[in-house]
């Protein structure tokens, strides 16, 4: 009796160790089969930019964002007004999703007449899920053609030659979204002019960007960005570029409204050679108003 069971208790020990063998191999195959998805943030800043400046953020493949920029602002004992401002700055522009990580855009601005492209493409992606990077990176670069002179200030650039009117601006874009509510974005940034009217202005000019942005809660968001100049012109006052302002989230529509002290929308221009202060002052406050459209061209078909 006591052999059989023996004999019984062996039998279902060898049971069980095939059970948890195959179980075991069974894992291994699912784990192979299903790998551990790396979790990523997303909608770090809901747009493009934050408010004057770019963001992070890059379009999805096959995205066309198109964007329509304004600057309002007064000047000091002008003779007359047009609308509800003494003077107005346009910038029209398109955005493409070449791929998930690559974007291309271009467009034109009213003031100064630079039409300028550039390419942005995001490198590192935070991760959520505690693994991998915790911070956001997008590199930038841009290049600018001034067409016109920038009047009624001294144009610090040569007009000489179609390659004295070219500028050219990189930029590393780090960010991390720390809450739900809050993230927050550090852009070093490197400009080279092609030429220089005045010898005591550098060709080349380094800036450090910060910007931010707080959901308050539904669609709407606040937003501010500084850049601080570290090697500004000699031959013009400049000022750092200033912004504050609110993001409204419409669907594939967002809406910007933001307070600055720049009229310029190119990145050469607006963060190098901002000419006003930050203030109430006449000609000095300028009201931004921004309005993208987003359009989803390679929707697949069911």
């Amino acid at each position: 009796m006591k052999n059989k069971t023996h004999l019984l208790v062996c039998f279902f020990i060898l049971i069980g160790c095939g059970i948890s063998i195959n179980a075991q191999d069974l894992l291994e195959t699912l784990e192979k089969e299903y790998p551990d998805t790396p979790q990523y943030e997303f909608a770090t800043f809901k747009a493009s930019r934050i408010s004057i400046g770019h963001s992070i953020e890059t379009r999805k493949k096959g995205i066309l964002e198109i964007q329509a920029f304004n600057r309002f602002w007064n000047i000091p004992n002008y003779g007359g007004q047009s609308f509800v401002a003494d003077k107005l700055s346009a910038r029209l522009a398109l955005e493409y999703g070449i791929s998930n990580r690559l974007t291309f855009g271009a467009g034109g601005s009213t003031l100064d007449g630079i039409f300028d492209g550039f390419l942005k493409y995001r490198l590192i992606r935070q991760r959520s899920d505690g693994k991998g990077s915790p911070l956001s990176v997008t590199l930038f670069q841009n290049g600018s053609y001034r067409s016109k002179r920038n009047r009624p200030f001294p144009d610090v650039n040569r007009f000489d030659e179609f390659s004295d009117k070219l500028a050219f601006t990189s930029q590393l874009l780090i960010a991390r979204k720390f809450t739900p509510q809050f993230s927050m974005q550090i852009s070093p940034t490197y400009t080279h002019r092609s030429s220089s009217a005045f010898s005591e202005d550098p060709n080349n000019q380094f800036a450090i960007g910060i910007g931010g942005r707080y959901k308050l809660g539904g669609h709407v968001s606040i937003a501010s960005e500084y850049y601080y100049v570290i090697n500004p012109l000699e031959s013009i006052d400049t000022y750092d570029a200033f912004s504050l302002g609110v993001n409204w989230e419409l669907s594939d529509v967002m809406l910007q409204f933001h307070l600055t002290n720049t009229r310029a929308m190119a990145e050469d221009a607006f963060i190098m050679q901002t000419p006003n202060n930050f203030n109430f002052k006449d000609g000095n406050l300028v009201f931004g108003f921004n309005a993208i459209f987003v359009l989803h061209l390679n929707q697949k078909q069911p």
